[in-house]
């Protein structure tokens, strides 16, 4: 079992630590947008070290593994996104010499990379969530579905959609929007991120927030990280009045005519568990609604130290979760 990860890049320049957290006198300089960016690898200094991988353009975040003085990485949540993939195998090799156990990270839908240099640096690589995707080089009424733009028709005579400005000032209502989603869905775990974290997301250079609000104020957010050509769908979260007033199809339309007007081609609204684009229904419904493509990604594995994998592995059960030693922390 041998495999490599990718991940973003730049590091910020108060972080300095290579793959294994060693020092580096070059630390790279903050520059990059999105998940790619300095930035937002901070937003996850609560649970663990962000590491860059600079010859790529790439973060993972370094973590200790419990009960023992060993580590392991992964990518930061939800997606690696790399600049340079084809530096990937050799930074990858880089982080396993650096005394790593393993490193598991999910691809960039959108990252230009194939399925032979994912298995070139990672001893597995499998086919995971498959994305809905709109190329914005075709016009928005040729595909975002008659149902849709009605839906949004409707929603937008009762909220009004911006984008914001100042995303900072609307952290407080963020951070409320949020709890009721995270109630909602039973969100724990990594994505339960914290105020501090979430402040620190809205730093993050190519943030675009749209807000829709109705006569008594904010009834959604949503926020998306642009990174040259392509737009990512980062989160989102209403209020029960804006659920009410289908905000959600207020702040689609919206942002869609917005990435379209500024010369933006891909805008990737993510994907769904076992998401298959002709199943009808719920969020797989109103993703494709949106959309006109869709890609995949891939969830990636690598062992980096077969020995200390088979100790922190010993007697525990069968399962596919990669690292096993770590199932069922999400």
């Amino acid at each position: 079992m041998d495999a490599p990860v990718e991940l973003p890049e730049d590091a910020p320049r108060d972080m300095t630590g290579d793959a294994a957290g060693h020092p580096q006198a070059n630390p790279p300089a903050r520059a990059a947008p999105g998940y790619r960016s300095a930035e937002y690898a901070e937003a996850f200094n609560g649970l663990g070290r962000p590491q860059p991988l600079p010859q790529c353009g790439s973060w993972l975040l370094g973590r200790e593994i419990p009960g023992t003085a060993l580590r392991d990485a992964m990518g930061l949540y939800p997606l690696l996104c790399c600049e340079d993939w084809a530096a990937l195998p050799q930074e990858l090799e880089a982080a396993g010499a650096a005394g790593l156990v393993s490193v598991t990270a999910v691809t960039d839908p959108l990252g230009a990379y194939d399925e032979a240099l994912l298995k070139s640096c990672f001893s597995r690589a499998a086919p995971y969530k498959e994305h809905f995707i709109a190329d914005l080089s075709a016009p928005l009424e040729s595909f975002v579905s008659k149902s849709h733009r009605q839906n949004a028709r409707r929603a937008l005579r009762k909220v009004s959609v911006e984008v914001c400005d100042e995303p900072l000032r609307y952290l407080d209502d963020w951070v409320e929007l949020y709890g009721v989603l995270a109630q909602k869905h039973g969100i724990t775990g990594l994505r339960a991120f914290s105020r501090e974290s979430f402040e620190q997301q809205f730093r993050v250079p190519g943030l675009v927030m749209f807000r829709a609000a109705d006569e008594d104020g904010t009834v959604g957010l949503d926020l998306w990280y642009v990174d040259g050509d392509a737009a990512q769908g980062h989160l989102a979260a209403f209020s029960d009045r804006g659920y009410a007033k289908s905000a959600s199809y207020a702040t689609k339309w919206t942002l869609l005519n917005h990435f379209a007007g500024s010369k933006l081609r891909w805008v990737n609204f993510g994907g769904v568990a076992s998401a298959a684009g002709s199943q009808g229904g719920g969020l797989a419904h109103f993703k494709q609604g949106w959309s006109n493509s869709s890609r995949q990604t891939w969830i990636c594995g690598r062992i980096f130290d077969e020995q200390a994998y088979r100790q922190l592995t010993r007697g525990l059960p069968e399962t596919s979760y990669f690292p096993a030693y770590r199932g069922g922390e999400f």
